[in-house]
């Protein structure tokens, strides 16, 4: 299944709702009126042209490793609504920064896959205190549930504080062969980097996707989607600010330039 649904290089982009009822920063604002916010973008990004979304509590601060039940209750309400209204795009989950609530959200509401970005495998430190490697946890769960629903870990995201870490292009083979992830995201801190880190990796997983999880912008999307099964772009088309409206341009942009990458790709395989 994981293969077949990066089969064809695709183009997402991250929803990023604001914050949840319960939490910190949450200022009163009821799940309806979020709700109405998440379809609002979500029908903007399908009508000009996305093949799917990432759906992120990303500003629920501070973020622990283990959710509250209210977050994975409202999260649940939001991917099925998204997945209600549209079924025909790719739909992944990612819940700060918990694999297995994300996993539980996501086969409750039949989503496509589950991208673990803090943190599948190995440990760091955020601002709650070490967060730890949850490969473990998450596969025992999809044991459990009987799951197909692939799961896609982050490779040392640029902004987390590893512990110990090793060589990403060796860290990436072990999360897949070790820790039997189905897919990985993977950048660096530059385009060339990124650039550099799949050519190391993909001849030693050949078969396996890899999506650029960060640093995509319009001007570099299409050098790096000759390389990458996919993309999630997040922060760029909203002008820096995941708060931000959709800035449209700059999403026609990205989009035409990263399928121009996509085309040249093709034509080398």
């Amino acid at each position: 299944m994981s293969y077949k649904i990066f089969e064809q290089p695709k183009i997402l982009a991250m929803i990023q709702p604001p914050a949840l009822p319960g939490t910190y920063l949450n200022n009163g604002e009821d799940i309806d009126s979020i709700l109405k916010k998440v379809m609002e973008e979500a029908s903007l990004l399908e009508k000009i042209g996305f093949d799917g979304f990432i759906i992120q509590n990303m500003h629920d601060g501070p973020i622990k490793q283990v959710s509250n039940p209210e977050t994975i209750a409202f999260m649940t309400v939001i991917t099925k609504e998204i997945k209600r209204k549209f079924p025909q795009m790719l739909l992944g989950v990612l819940v700060n920064w918990d694999g297995i609530a994300s996993l539980a959200v996501a086969q409750a509401c039949q989503a496509d896959f589950v991208r673990v970005e803090h943190l599948y495998t190995g440990a760091s430190v955020g601002l709650s205190g070490i967060i730890e490697g949850q490969c473990y946890q998450i596969l025992e769960l999809k044991k459990k549930l009987q799951s197909n629903i692939p799961i896609f870990a982050d490779v040392q995201e640029v902004n987390g504080n590893y512990i110990l870490p090793i060589p990403k292009e060796r860290d990436a083979i072990r999360i897949v062969k070790r820790a039997f992830a189905d897919g990985i995201f993977l950048s660096g801190k530059t385009t060339e980097e990124s650039i550099e880190l799949i050519k190391k990796i993909r001849p030693k997983l050949p078969d396996v996707p890899i999506i650029l999880g960060g640093g995509a912008t319009g001007d570099n999307i299409y050098e790096l989607m000759k390389y990458y099964d996919g993309v999630s772009v997040a922060t760029w088309i909203k002008d820096g600010d995941m708060r931000n409206p959709i800035n449209l341009d700059k999403a026609k942009l990205f989009l035409k330039n990263a399928k121009l990458g996509i085309n040249e790709k093709k034509l080398f395989n």
